[in-house]
């Protein structure tokens, strides 16, 4: 029970990343309230000290403990230098606003630099920030130095001691997430396989639960990538988890279509996975009949089992495993039609996946009560292991690099924030000022800006409804007020990935307990942070609309031709090296690929928002989102393939396959010109599969996994030639026939 609890949580916060980042983050403001108290401060000390501590934990975001250390004490002098600039240029007001503008514009364009740019000029801004609010002025300004050392300290003993997070511990968390979301993958399959066709309902809700939750290993299997160097102990390791990973989750989300198949008489599109709201496909009778389907329930059971409890030894984990690896050989398959037979193989290979994934996490396992299909399984993947320990751009400058442009944006911005708050209030202007900065962090378009804006706006008002409540509930206890903010800062940091609306909610809540601690709380300052948010959100968005504006159209443009491009690095490569040439690391391009696929998707936000006007664009950028993880999933399986080609016993070369390709890539080319503005056709004609008839190039057909390569292609292909038409480009036949050619 406590395991599975476990396993939930591991599952829904992946590496155990936001509650780490709550509890250093509550534990630091507890830690610096606990070290002040007892020197009986006053409470704007302590509240000064409490959001000092708060931000000297989360501006740092490096990876490694080191240039963590290094990060906290370089910030120490620029907050203290920050704290002191504010109180000495208070009573000069035109100078010192002049300075905070010029502040922003540093903190902005220190992103340049990377993390600890970031860091630094995040913590220059938000202690500039915190002398402010709390009214530093030059007679305590030592007092709240003091106040500022004693926070970063306690910043530095929750980070390395209260709640230590080390590479080697979180990588070792994600891998425990992957396979808690490759279970939840597979129960997700088992509804979708008992939900029958007389209950069409549950079988839309299966498949949007499968899609869901394979959205989620995917999710996982790129922090795992992304953290890769820090968790192991050479390059070799690295990508021998690479390859594991990136077998498990290709063979999930393979053994997911092949249900969807098997449902029904036609073969499941793969775009039914990604695209939201797509159809179950029925297309006549259900092809899985009772027995076949205990069967199968027997089998992704036995598989999630595996999955879900790898160090279990004893005989009958030995048996459930060889008996689904021996799936792998067609004698063993179960009666029945071709497409329930497929999902057997599916099963199979998904095993195999899983018994790759356990050794190379896990270390070697015992082998004594090994069948002779799981002793194949153990030598292919030693193969594979043993060939894997054996093996930019240019760089933008000026106004072009985001960093200088979003610089000049902000500092724009807040100056505008500064005149409009100081009419709305001389005395709180900077929460314009906030909200116009934070708008503009990690966003890149004016749509991003506007959409963050509306959800900060959004969580602001919630929020002073909040603080309404909690203030009349606290009154004068300061402790009480503070244990409740220290819950709405966990809350803030827990919630923040997931939602931006819901951390601006604990945020305002938790500022109407602080307004009470510092005796300005009253309905008026509430409704004041609303109209200096809505300012500020404003101010932003002029902004980024009038001054080197990036708009959204241009970003996705940008953005889409990145992703194309890596797509047909991706399956040029792959289709070299299933050709008999050599292609050099495929798993990096693919992951290039997810990296591309996945900046797209967040920058389509705006366009594919609830609140968006444009139903049309709404539905055709998901379309076309959809139809991109679709062909992601066809190239990442192509490269999974091809990487087994120098190891693996059933795969050999096949030479046609790269002029049977050349179409797919040519037409990848075709689109990406098209979204640059160039004039170019995509080519349709016969399937791949035909290409490839025997005697065309004078060789043989290959064997099963051939023609697995081969259905990859094909819809690779349809993908392909689908991504035209949403985006308007000419469809033309071999033949030279226009096939179409629209714009949506």
């Amino acid at each position: 029970m406590v395991r599975r609890v476990w396993d939930r949580g591991a599952a829904s916060d992946p590496g155990l990343l936001r509650l780490a980042a709550g509890l250093r983050t509550t534990g630091a403001i507890a830690l610096t309230l606990a070290v002040l108290a007892p020197f009986g401060v006053g409470v704007s000390h302590l509240v000064a000290g409490a959001i000092t501590a708060m931000v000297a934990t989360f501006a740092i975001q490096e990876k490694r403990r080191g240039p963590q250390g290094v990060t906290l004490a370089l910030g120490l002098p620029v907050a203290a230098a920050s704290v002191a600039l504010a109180t000495l240029l208070h009573s000069l007001v035109v100078v010192g606003d002049v300075f905070f503008v010029v502040l922003i514009f540093g903190a902005v364009y220190g992103r340049r630099f990377g993390d600890r740019g970031h860091a630094l000029g995040m913590i220059a801004f938000q202690t500039h920030f915190v002398a402010l609010f709390v009214g530093v002025r030059t007679g305590n300004l030592p007092g709240f130095l003091g106040t500022v050392a004693v926070a970063f300290a306690c910043s530095a003993v929750a980070r390395f001691v209260l709640v230590p997070q080390t590479s080697a511990g979180i990588f070792h968390r994600l891998r425990r997430a992957f396979r808690a979301r490759l279970a939840q993958l597979l129960d997700a399959q088992l509804e979708l396989l008992d939900a029958g066709p007389e209950n069409p309902e549950n079988a839309e809700k299966a498949l949007e639960r499968l899609r869901e939750r394979t959205a989620r290993l995917h999710e996982t299997a790129l922090m795992i990538q992304s953290r890769l160097e820090e968790g192991t102990p050479d390059e070799a390791s690295a990508r021998l988890v690479q390859r594991r990973i990136a077998d498990a989750e290709i063979t999930a989300e393979r053994l997911g279509l092949l249900l969807l198949t098997a449902r029904s008489a036609e073969r499941a599109d793969t775009l039914t996975l990604h695209l939201p709201g797509a159809p179950v496909p029925e297309g006549g009778k259900l092809l899985v009949r009772d027995a076949a389907r205990d069967t199968l329930r027997r089998d992704l059971s036995a598989l999630r089992l595996l999955v879900r409890e790898p160090e279990a030894a004893g005989t009958s984990r030995s048996h459930l495993r060889n008996r689904l690896l021996g799936y792998r050989d067609e004698e063993n398959l179960p009666d029945g039609p071709p497409a329930v037979q497929d999902v057997f193989r599916g099963i199979g290979e998904a095993a195999r996946a899983v018994l790759g994934l356990r050794i190379v996490l896990d270390g070697p396992q015992d082998d004594t009560d090994d069948t002779a299909e799981a002793a194949r399984s153990r030598e292919e993947l030693d193969a594979e292991d043993a060939a894997l320990e054996a093996e930019e751009e240019p760089e933008k400058t000026g106004l072009e690099r985001p960093t200088t442009r979003a610089a000049i944006q902000v500092a724009v911005g807040s100056s505008l924030a500064i005149v409009g708050g100081e009419f709305l209030s001389s005395q709180r202007w900077y929460w314009a000022v906030l909200t116009c900065w934070i708008v503009f962090l990690n966003t890149a378009s004016t749509g991003e800006i506007l959409v963050k804006g509306y959800r900060r706006l959004l969580g602001t008002v919630l929020g002073v409804a909040a603080g309404l409540v909690l203030a009349g509930l606290v009154g004068r206890h300061t402790w009480t007020a503070f244990a409740l903010v220290l819950l709405c800062v966990f809350a803030m940091f827990y919630t923040a990935p997931l939602s931006y609306t819901l951390m601006s909610f604990f945020v305002t809540a938790a500022l109407g307990v602080l307004y009470t601690l510092l005796h300005t709380y009253s309905l008026s300052v509430l409704v004041l942070r609303i109209e200096e948010t809505a300012l500020g959100a404003a101010c932003g968005v002029i902004a980024a609309a009038l001054v080197l504006p990036v708009h959204t159209d241009r970003r996705t443009d940008d953005l889409l031709g990145s992703v194309l491009e890596h797509l047909a690095d991706v399956t040029s490569g792959a289709l070299d090296q299933l050709s008999g040439a050599q292609a050099d690391d495929l798993l990096e391009r693919a992951r290039d690929l997810d990296q591309a696929l996945a900046d797209l998707l967040a920058a389509t936000q705006p366009l594919t928002h609830p609140v968006s006007p444009l139903r049309s664009r709404k539905n055709t950028a998901r379309y076309v989102v959809a139809l991109l993880e679709t062909c992601a999933y066809h190239a990442r399986s192509l490269a999974a393939t091809a990487e087994l080609l120098p190891t693996h016993p059933s795969i050999a070369a096949d030479p046609r396959l790269r002029g049977a390709g050349e179409r797919i890539v040519a037409n990848i080319g075709a689109v990406a010109a098209h979204v640059r503005g160039e004039s170019a056709a995509v080519r349709t004609g016969a399937s791949i599969a035909s290409l490839l008839r025997p005697g065309r190039y004078g060789t043989p057909r290959y064997g099963r996994v051939t023609d697995r390569v081969l259905r990859h292609l094909q819809r690779l292909d349809e993908a392909v030639v689908g991504l035209a038409r949403p985006l308007g480009a000419t469809v033309k036949a071999e033949s030279g026939d226009v096939v179409a050619s629209r714009n949506l």
